[in-house]
């Protein structure tokens, strides 16, 4: 059985924050790894101010890139050289959170093929009594690679 690198290297943060990622972007958004499996991650965040819109809520941008973001990240957790593009975010928003919130992201692939994939996004309040957004993508492999 061949070791998944890239799980290990999101595992080995769980409880910490995910300070070795590749992206720029997510190492702006400082999430704290809480659970990661192949497939399914479990982020959490803190809203920060500079997170929210003029009224003080965590802007729908924001919350749309956490989508985007840990979903490219639950890609990571499979190991694969490639990288996956997303072709569309669908995002139905539900609550508002506020600065100084915890929030919870957590993904699932629901249909993982050749090529396409297929995943989800939850974004919770902290003790998940609230949804606060729920988004879908599709996903296409690339011909670049990660080294």
């Amino acid at each position: 059985m061949e070791t998944n690198n890239h799980l290990k290297a999101i595992q080995q943060f769980t409880g910490k924050e995910f300070s070795a990622s590749p992206s720029p972007f997510m190492l702006w958004l400082k999430p704290v790894v809480l659970k990661a499996e192949e497939g399914k991650l479990k982020f959490q965040y803190v809203v920060r101010k500079e997170m929210t819109n003029p009224i003080g809520i965590l802007h729908g941008g924001v919350t749309a890139a956490i989508i985007d973001d840990v979903i490219g990240a639950t890609m990571f957790s499979f190991g694969e050289e490639y990288f996956y593009t997303t072709i569309n975010n669908v995002i139905d928003y539900f609550a508002s959170a506020k600065v100084d919130d915890v929030i919870i992201a957590e993904t699932l692939v629901i249909k993982k093929g050749k090529q396409f994939v297929n995943a989800q996004c939850e974004i919770w309040n902290a003790d998940k009594t609230r949804l606060i957004a729920k988004g879908n993508s599709n996903l296409f492999k690339t011909a670049m690679t990660r080294n």
